[in-house]
């Protein structure tokens, strides 16, 4: 695993700031646009199936279902995965979210 536990708590201590547009995570909200565009363009989002690797809060994992991705985000945050899930109550959308590396996840899905 390459994970910096330093990182992990900041990430922890600001995951109810990630649906905040005028919060910490501003610059993200204001970027998703934009790679979501690149990211359809170049690679077409509906009906591919996705993993959002350090998905935090959910934000592009989000975006790329609305573009009809079916969505799965990764992240090692159980704080931000929370409020993931949280969110994913209000927009419905079709994304799932699982605790775990990239490692153990391509070794699980492979």
């Amino acid at each position: 695993m390459n994970a910096d536990p330093a990182e992990l708590a900041k990430f922890d201590q600001l995951a109810h700031r990630w649906w905040d547009p005028q919060g910490e995570f501003r610059p993200l909200h204001d970027i998703n646009p934009l790679r979501l565009e690149w990211i359809d363009a170049h690679l077409g989002l509906s009906g591919k199936n996705v993993l959002d690797v350090g998905c935090g809060g959910g934000i592009l994992s989000e975006a790329m279902a609305q573009r009809g991705a079916r969505v799965t985000g990764i992240d090692l945050s159980d704080k931000a995965l929370n409020v993931a899930r949280l969110h994913l109550l209000e927009s419905r959308l079709p994304v799932r979210y699982e605790k775990a590396t990239v490692e153990d996840f391509a070794a699980g899905h492979a």
